[in-house]
């Protein structure tokens, strides 16, 4: 199969410029060559009786987010057409969305019809599901075309989302409006006295950025911007710009909050000093609450937080803000502080204090609800029953010569390497290793990308006019975080590596990290290293693992690997 126009996209955006701003107005490349999958697309099983059956569409909308003009955004639509009405909630006048509500062993069916002006595909995000319904890049269906999801759902209760997973696209797809939250439910949190209905909160936190015209753009920094990871002016929640959750004195919420930003990095705190008390990661309920003084939440990281506003009085406000963390290299632009493009900071750099949202107690209620010491059963991987414990698969996520890679290579549609090939039943241990700008250095020992410039220490592009300087035109750029997401899978967390971790920026962020649970993403800061354990089973087939940065996803940092 040729390769899709997809990636002649990301080659023409390469040659585009580093000033030009891009305005989210589709078609966008519409009229290029295009080629969806060429294998077959699930139809409607005879014997699939479904608990729960909807459609759901991708379309364009005209929005009204901020006040003036209305926006151009795209947008999930959801239908039910069987099973209860709590299924799917919509959030009315946000592009965020729907909620879908599900429980364990349910059997779900998702008629995906896409209305865009270009191809696109629906990855359910931390969902344990057969190679055809988890949204592999090679089953985007074109304009018109519809993709029929029937699954049985067998996940832990935990937050997921969906979001588009066209390789190329991702990125732009997900800024203009698509995603949402679906959101499991089983007897063991069932069992428990938690949140539930307007208690049950979605907080869906983004970034964005308007022109004059309150029209999205993306990619203000051009190339440049691809190579760092999109950071917007404002933040935008559950779609909207107020910033603002109205909730009601004496009454407990559950907050189940979802970077949904292309590349942002929040260091969440209350701004009055009270801990954040984490009770759900990802792919599960903790076996117990967590009380921080801040959480770290990577984009695509879900958690869930509880909000006791029992003895507060009507009226009050908290704010919930980003805290600060040594990461300016990412706000300065690809050329590092006083570079090159130093004119295209972030209004809101990456790392900086800023108010992520505010509660308002604009009323008052009461409920019952309580947050247990003992939530749900540590079943946790015994990593003795690890294969490969003492020799864990490796796998680098590093700058080499321009591009964004895995071990070295690039994204291939449908190629794996050896090392990416495992066995139906095997329980493993990866080595997930961010490993800066050191992959693939040239043989002659010259290093063109050593972590000092373009060229190295002595290399050609050094330059002396100020134009490379901030340690020279990769430098800083390169010691970027990466957020990898493993799909089909739930994993544990075994450990950290922080020893080449910058110790001002370890000391910033430790406290912020919960590797209790069952995840599907995690952080790496720049140097870190994570070795997470997982099961292959139930479905062989092939699937993807990616950095998280949809801009870095896009231009190729993601890799299939096969069960077998």
């Amino acid at each position: 199969m040729k390769e899709p126009f997809r990636i002649n996209r990301r080659k023409f955006l390469a040659k585009a410029g580093a000033g030009a701003a891009v305005t989210m107005v589709w078609p966008f490349f519409s009229s290029c060559d295009s080629q969806s999958s060429t294998t077959a697309k699930p139809e409607l099983g005879k014997d699939f009786q479904p608990d729960i059956d909807l459609e759901l569409k991708a379309v364009q909308r005209d929005l009204s987010i901020l006040s003036g003009p209305k926006t151009k955004v795209w947008v999930y639509e959801g239908k039910l057409i069987k099973g209860n009405k709590e299924a799917l909630q919509i959030l009315e006048g946000s592009y965020v969305g729907p909620v879908i509500k599900v429980s364990k062993g349910q059997k779900v069916r998702i008629r995906f019809q896409n209305d865009l002006p270009e191809e696109s595909i629906v990855h359910w995000h931390g969902m344990h599901v057969p190679e055809r319904y988890d949204g592999h890049p090679q089953d985007v269906i074109d304009s018109g075309e519809t993709y029929i999801y029937e699954y049985e759902v067998m996940n832990r209760a935990g937050t997921y989302w969906f979001h588009p997973h066209p390789h190329g696209r991702t990125g732009p797809q997900v800024y203009n409006g698509l995603a949402g939250l679906l959101l499991v439910t089983d007897e063991e949190e069932q069992q428990l006295n938690l949140p539930q209905g307007e208690f049950d909160l979605p907080v869906v936190i983004q970034d964005r950025t308007f022109d004059d015209n309150n029209q999205l753009v993306y990619l203000e920094n051009g190339q440049m911007g691809r190579m760092t990871g999109f950071l917007g002016n404002r933040i935008l929640i559950n779609g909207r710009p107020e910033q603002r959750l109205n909730l009601k004195a004496g009454c407990k919420y559950r907050l189940r909050l979802l970077n949904g930003s292309n590349s942002r990095i929040y260091k969440l705190a209350w701004e009055d000093g009270s801990p954040v008390t984490v009770f759900g990661m990802d792919g599960s309920l903790l076996s117990a609450p967590k009380e921080l003084s801040y959480l770290m939440l990577g984009p695509a990281k879900r958690a869930d937080v509880w909000l006791d506003l029992t003895n507060k009085p009507e009226g009050t406000e908290l704010t919930m803000k980003n805290t600060s963390f040594p990461l300016e290299l990412m706000s300065g632009g690809m050329m590092g502080n006083g570079g090159m493009m130093e004119g295209a900071k972030s209004v809101l750099p990456q790392g900086s204090e800023y108010p992520v949202f505010t509660v308002l107690a604009n009323a008052s209620g009461s409920n019952d609800y309580t947050l247990p010491r003992q939530l749900a059963q540590p079943d946790y991987i015994d990593p003795s029953t690890a294969g490969n414990l003492n020799a864990p698969r490796q796998f680098t996520f590093a700058m080499g010569h321009m591009e964004w890679t895995i071990n070295g290579r690039t994204w291939e549609t449908t190629e794996v390497a050896d090392e990416e090939i495992v066995k139906l039943g095997s329980t493993e241990v990866w080595e997930l290793i961010n490993g800066g700008g050191m992959m693939d250095n040239d043989d002659d020992g010259g290093g063109m990308m050593d972590g000092h410039g373009m060229m190295g220490n002595g290399g050609m592009m050094r330059g002396d006019d100020g134009m490379m300087s901030g340690g020279g035109m990769m430098g800083n750029m390169m010691q970027m975080p990466h957020p990898i997401h493993i799909h089909q899978v739930q994993f544990n967390i075994l450990e950290r590596n922080v020893t080449d971790v910058d110790p001002q920026l370890w000391d910033a962020v430790k406290d912020g990290f919960v590797d209790e649970g069952w995840h599907d993403t995690v952080l790496l800061m720049p140097g870190m290293s994570a070795k997470v354990i997982m099961q292959f089973k139930d479905f062989k087939g092939l699937f993807v693992y990616h950095c998280h940065n949809l801009e870095h996803e896009d231009m190729g940092m993601m890799r299939n690997f096969k069960i077998v």
